[in-house]
């Protein structure tokens, strides 16, 4: 399965950090975390979608929320320490991230930015994220996310 691996599976690699690599299909245009949780017979809860803000200081913030929940402005402006934040426009994500919509993961963009797990991700032993491209998620232990980004988790949903 090398040929399949992502960016972001390279440097779990790395890192020695263990992940379980799942694919699926994308043809139907169905990308949202919620139909991705579906197609992988997964908890909505364990499957956490990657946002990028930008904060009233101009710095660029990640926040990890499940995907069946929305983030929370005012949360996670706390959380970063802002006035406050905004989502980035989407034709902004490539060019900040390095990404493109609906694979955009907080492993592997083109800068390491502030990352924020959500406070549910503690209770399981393991949650998914996007594997770097549509198609893909790895599934990992949080505590390895946050030590791997250098990130920390808050209440960050609505």
């Amino acid at each position: 399965m090398a040929e399949n691996k992502t960016n972001v599976m390279r440097i779990l690699d790395r890192a020695k950090i263990p992940y379980t690599a799942h694919f699926y299909g994308h043809e139907d245009g169905q990308i949202d975390g919620v139909s991705v949780a579906g197609k992988l017979g997964q908890d909505p809860r364990r499957v956490f979608k990657t946002l990028v803000t930008k904060g009233s200081s101009g710095t660029y913030r990640v926040f990890e929320v499940p995907v069946e929940k929305e983030l929370d402005l005012k949360k996670a402006a706390k959380a970063a320490g802002e006035k406050s934040v905004s989502m980035i426009h989407v034709n902004e994500i490539n060019v900040v991230t390095g990404y493109i919509r609906g694979g955009c993961s907080p492993i592997g963009m083109k800068k390491q930015f502030s990352t924020f797990l959500d406070d549910s991700a503690r209770e399981f032993q393991t949650v998914m994220i996007s594997g770097g491209r549509i198609g893909a998620q790895v599934e990992l232990n949080p505590e390895d996310l946050l030590q791997l980004v250098r990130g920390s988790y808050a209440s960050l949903t609505l």
